[in-house]
């Protein structure tokens, strides 16, 4: 049965183990489809820290710029997949001149393909609006697409979880 999740939270809130820990309790097969660009030292370690927290018998699919299409090719009702993660997929758009109405609509693509593929389907995004108000333009809409792509995909997602603390706070739960 088709299930679309979001895991938002702010950074470091425990959402990727979260997303890992869901995964692994719903099926052995999990395709985790990476958003990540590794573009200096700190960030490979953050990635190889990701990699290492994951089972090695998952495929991992590293895509920063066309998840929706990755997710139309997966269509397995056995199978898990993890987005990770949603706002970093939204910077690396924004950072390559992807104006907000074709963000937002790949958004809505990825929510759709979410909602009615075979498989259950973990979304996972920062809360970047809870902070101050960014001192640059780019930053500002970065943060308000963040907030109106997390928006998207929490209207049509079945359940909704909130990470604060490394704890997990349920928001939404549909029956399906």
């Amino acid at each position: 049965m088709p299930e679309l999740i979001l895991i938002t939270g702010g950074a470091r809130s425990g959402k990727s183990r979260f997303a890992v820990e869901l995964a692994s309790s719903l099926s052995h097969y999990v395709t985790f489809i990476a958003t990540a660009v590794s573009l200096d030292k700190e960030m490979q370690k953050r990635i190889s820290t990701h990699k290492r927290a994951r089972p090695s018998h998952w495929q991992t699919i590293e895509e920063q710029k066309n998840v929706a299409s990755v997710l139309s090719s997966i269509n397995s009702p056995e199978r898990v997949v993890i987005i990770d993660c949603l706002t970093l997929l939204t910077s690396n758009l924004l950072l390559d001149g992807e104006k907000e109405s074709d963000i937002l609509n790949q958004i809505r693509e990825i929510a759709d393909k979410g909602r009615k593929c075979n498989q259950v389907t973990i979304v996972v995004s920062n809360e970047v609006g809870w902070g101050v108000v960014p001192a640059t333009k780019l930053g500002r809409d970065f943060r308000d697409i963040a907030g109106a792509a997390n928006q998207i995909v929490a209207s049509k997602a079945n359940r909704v979880y909130l990470l604060i603390s490394g704890i997990a706070c349920k928001l939404k739960e549909e029956k399906i």
